[in-house]
């Protein structure tokens, strides 16, 4: 006699929670799924993806962790006729600095033995070796590293960059994707598999024979009993687990970006992902200079300014837009349903970004009226990788902790969830992301040491 297939509720629906769903349904045949959520799905922090993808991170496990989510990836692509928008035109990491060995030391961390093979150094004017990236084919790019040190090949194919660049690491298994069409796809296969959505926000969980679900909702209270349940909700995964009696290892930051359109033409549509790894002092007059350093609110705005800021064309070859990002809060706070936007925002983020993209100074003090200006939680470890596996009482699971890289590692982590609810073998990289390895004192002290891949 077979045992009934298990209900399973999905706390979240951004990215994470349906992509969890989705490899339910589609590896395991699950169609007892509830979603659950306060809101419609990918309206919270998946709505703020930036919506990039990269396989580099200084440890093998991560590599070989988003390695598998970009291969999902290109499988849906492929399925879908590209329904989400992929390309791979990858991430260019840019630095004024000639000696770059600590970088690539972290490239050989995260590559280990395949990294011979994988980094292609060009010292020349000329590399013709050195694959374009002026299309946005996903298929047919090498994978691998590019490692530029010679400013005149990097004047010729990176003409918007300050002149002052002396090294350049492209990771060409990396580029762009719509977010929200990977989950309008996965929900879209979800719907025909059966699986269900309740509208409401959590309250309480009492477990026993399963879990009861205590939902607020638009009607009343409504309880939601399941045999099992995920815990996939993004910067409030935390307090999920509270009611379950766990606490997770998590903080949270509040990251910003904006968009506006590029009227001016000031950055290459074909121009892949860009960084700017090098910090800075933001390019304020002096005069605004003195007035920022005479008040203590705004004096941190005319000192010293980490790196990572980051650029790229949205909208695709034909679009007009751009994105900026600059990750510089690390101070922790409590997640909120409000975005806490700082109207200074644009013009910090216009201003540091303008030293890597010169024609960026065009829009001084005249955005666009349309601009778009954004920010979500980056809920993560101290280490930043994700926490995912079983959680607290069984039939309790987690998927959350993706701080900024929830989108391009949704489909593993979907994959991996899944897997892990049903019993499924495992890759070797499990281990890594679940709660074992806090138990690990070797690897958790070689994590605290580590780069933490955080962009």
């Amino acid at each position: 006699m077979t045992s009934p297939t298990p209900h399973i509720a999905i706390i979240g629906t951004g990215i994470i929670g349906i992509s969890t769903a989705y490899y339910l349904a589609k590896s395991f045949g699950q169609s007892k799924i509830t979603l659950i959520d306060r809101d419609q799905p990918m309206a919270f922090t998946s709505a703020q993806s930036g919506e990039n993808y990269r396989n580099w991170w200084p440890h093998p496990a991560m590599v070989a962790f988003t390695n598998r989510s970009i291969d999902l990836l290109e499988e849906i692509a492929r399925q879908s006729g590209n329904r989400i928008n992929m390309n791979r035109r990858g991430y260019a990491l840019a630095t004024r600095d000639s000696t770059i060995d600590a970088l690539v030391s972290q490239l050989h961390d995260g590559l280990g033995s395949s990294a011979d093979s994988l980094l292609r150094y060009h010292t020349g004017a000329t590399a013709n070796t050195y694959a374009p990236f002026d299309k946005p084919d996903w298929e047919g790019v090498p994978d691998g590293v590019d490692i530029l040190q010679n400013q005149s090949l990097i004047r010729q194919r990176f003409p918007s960059y300050d002149p002052e660049i002396q090294s350049i690491i492209h990771i060409r298994r990396a580029g762009d994707i719509s977010g929200q069409q990977l989950g309008m796809h996965m929900l879209d296969y979800l719907k025909e598999a059966g699986a269900k959505r309740v509208v409401g926000e959590v309250k309480s969980i009492d477990t026993g024979d399963g879990f009861r679900i205590a939902l607020a909702t638009a009607s009343g209270t409504k309880v939601v009993e399941a045999d099992q349940i995920v815990n996939a909700a993004g910067p409030f995964a935390d307090k999920i687990a509270e009611m379950l009696g766990v606490a997770l290892p998590v903080y949270h930051t509040f990251q910003q970006k904006v968009a506006f359109e590029d009227r001016a033409g000031a950055i290459p549509r074909a121009l892949p992902f860009s960084i700017d790894l090098d910090g800075q002092k933001i390019d304020w007059s002096p005069e605004e200079r003195d007035m920022l350093l005479e008040d203590p609110d705004f004096a941190w705005l005319a000192k010293d300014m980490p790196g990572a800021i980051h650029c790229r064309p949205d909208g695709g070859d034909n679009g007009k837009w751009i994105k900026l990002g600059w990750a510089y809060n690390d101070t922790p706070a409590a997640a909120t349903w409000d975005q806490q936007l700082d109207e200074n925002f644009p013009d910090i983020v216009l201003r540091g970004a303008s030293r890597l993209q010169p024609a960026l100074k065009a829009y001084y003090g005249q955005l666009p009226r349309n601009m778009h200006h954004y920010g979500g939680w980056y809920t993560m470890t101290e280490e930043n990788w994700p926490l995912i596996g079983p959680m607290g009482p069984e039939g309790a699971f987690m998927n959350c902790a993706l701080s900024g890289f929830g989108t391009m590692a949704a489909c593993a982590a979907g994959e991996l969830c899944a897997a892990t609810i049903a019993g499924d073998e495992l890759p070797d990289y499990a281990p890594c992301f679940s709660l074992a390895r806090y138990e690990d004192a070797d690897l958790m002290a070689a994590l605290q040491a580590a780069n933490k891949g955080v962009l």
